[in-house]
């Protein structure tokens, strides 16, 4: 094996992806444009994952040179993907931190309806947690603070532009001339 592939990166993360019950893609980032660089390579790649997952009780799972730590929910699966020699419970924590954020999100309705209604939150999410492959937090209550998502606040997603123009220009026309 190359020495130089051993070396210590900060490019932990390869690609997260969140599929549902039937293996069909909702969200996923990959970090490596190497890795599969083809929209047809990354999405049988994942055809391949869910394949050996979607059965399993485990948590880890080692596929195409790469180490996999995936999780569970209902109607979804969420995949956190490194190299081979990647350390797996530092991709576990990232995994552990998406899920939870999310749940927090979704008012702990972590189902494919919610996350589907929700993925500009999702995709922020991600962002927060990685970053080119980096991992940048893994502390949901972080992660949750600096998305600014508060629970009892209605996201923009709930309220049509048309609404928010509306009201806007409410607050603002309510001016008196003497």
């Amino acid at each position: 094996m190359d020495s130089a592939s051993l070396e210590p990166s900060l490019y932990t993360v390869k690609a997260v992806f969140i599929l549902d019950n039937d293996g069909n893609r909702l969200l996923s980032k990959y970090y490596d444009s190497e890795l599969y660089p083809s929209m047809k390579e990354q999405k049988n790649f994942e055809r391949n994952v869910f394949n050996k997952t979607h059965k399993a009780d485990n948590e880890i799972a080692f596929l195409e040179g790469m180490t996999i730590v995936y999780k569970s929910s209902i109607d979804l699966f969420f995949y956190v993907v490194g190299s081979a020699q990647e350390n797996e419970l530092m991709l576990m924590s990232v995994l552990n931190c998406l899920f939870d954020s999310l749940s927090h999100i979704l008012r702990k309705n972590v189902e494919r309806r919610c996350l589907l209604d929700n993925m500009e939150g999702v995709f922020l999410v991600v962002d927060e947690i990685i970053d080119g492959g980096v991992i940048l937090e893994s502390d949901p209550q972080q992660v949750l603070q600096k998305v600014n998502y508060r629970a009892d606040e209605n996201p923009l997603s709930e309220q049509s532009v048309a609404q928010h123009l509306t009201e806007k220009l409410a607050l603002t026309t309510n001016v008196s001339f003497y």
